[in-house]
């Protein structure tokens, strides 16, 4: 008796044309056996029937916005964050700390107006405009640049772009018609505009604020206008250094808490240990590796008064011009890497 070859039952394949609807349902099946040992059977259970899809993705047809509209877009996202809703969620720890720190930076003006309504001439001339007191609003080490800007600085960056690779917030930018320079762009300018706000801000209603108590005339501002220029633009290279120094350890970073306290320790830390070889060997030519005083180096030439530092401002010139190269080059190799999906 001769047996007859086994041959597996095979089932129908499914087949659609123009006529039979494509539902999207499968069935699943599973074979196993109850005992591993035994290889005679296998039991055969049937998985509830699903959906399957597939995504397609279809290119969009329609008239985007133009170039300018999207980035204003991301800059209007941020900035107004800190005044209404509706924006990028700012903490209120940070909103508090930057209205605080408008406050307390309108501390020269209240002076002002306080000893220019009482008509005492002493000290009225000990908080009114000159060089030194327009240097000391934008640069004064204590206590504007040792609690309020590198503090208000690191609260604005922390997670600026850190929560974007962490939470994949990215894949809504990149998904868009935005390219990785206007998203760098706009962020950078975002927290630049947060501390010029802030600093040249307050600077300028100090300025005002002796022009209109006093009644100043034009003789005066013509006279005192070139200082005044001198500090704001002390206050624009103070911004950009502290905001690009910020951005480039967020982008580096997935979390809030690394850029917020390595740029304090990048800022305080510098000046602690130039300090310290000053004072023990009285040279000042470390204090080009801090940035703050490079900084105030670079304002004290502008503005015209007698420098603190003992070596050539140029140094303190590339410095700066170094330190923002470096932190933007992190800040552009680390954008360009950025995935549109969760890091």
């Amino acid at each position: 008796m001769t047996e007859e070859p086994f041959e597996p039952v095979k089932e129908k394949e499914a087949s659609f044309d123009a006529k039979t609807p494509v539902t999207g349902q499968t069935k699943m099946q599973a074979a196993w056996s109850a005992n591993p040992d035994d290889d005679s059977g296998a039991q055969i259970a049937s998985a509830p029937q699903g959906q399957i899809f597939e995504q397609v993705y279809q290119p969009w047809n329609g008239e985007l916005n133009p170039r300018w509209m999207r980035n204003w877009t991301i800059l209007r996202h941020h900035i107004l964050g800190i005044f209404k809703k509706g924006h990028r969620p700012w903490n209120l720890v940070t909103k508090l700390f930057v209205f605080f720190v408008i406050i307390a930076s309108l501390t020269d003006v209240a002076m002002v107006v306080l000893f220019g309504v009482l008509g005492d001439s002493y000290f009225y001339d000990l908080w009114g405009v000159n060089r030194n007191n327009l240097y000391g609003h934008v640069l004064g080490f204590f206590p504007r640049n040792i609690l309020y800007y590198p503090i208000l600085a690191a609260l604005l960056v922390g997670g600026i772009i850190s929560e974007d690779r962490t939470h994949g917030t990215s894949a809504i930018y990149f998904s868009r018609p935005i390219n990785r320079f206007d998203y760098a762009s706009m962020k950078f300018l975002s927290v630049a505009m947060l501390l010029l706000l802030v600093i040249n801000g307050t600077l300028i209603l100090y300025y005002l604020s002796e022009i209109l108590v006093k009644g100043r005339g034009w003789a005066w501002i013509i006279d005192t206008f070139p200082m005044f220029l001198g500090a704001f633009l002390s206050g624009i290279i103070l911004s950009f250094t502290y905001t690009s120094i910020g951005l480039s350890l967020s982008s580096i970073s997935r979390g809030k808490f690394f850029p917020a306290i390595g740029l304090i320790a990048i800022l305080m830390g510098t000046k602690a240990v130039a300090s310290i070889i000053d004072r023990l060997f009285e040279n000042s030519i470390l204090y080009v590796i801090s940035p703050f005083d490079s900084v105030c180096h670079i304002s004290q030439e502008l503005l015209g008064i007698e420098s603190t530092y003992n070596h050539p401002w140029a140094w303190s010139l590339a410095s700066v011009v170094l330190v923002n190269g470096l932190a933007l080059y992190l800040l552009a190799n680390r954008v360009s890497s950025m995935e549109v999906t969760r890091e």
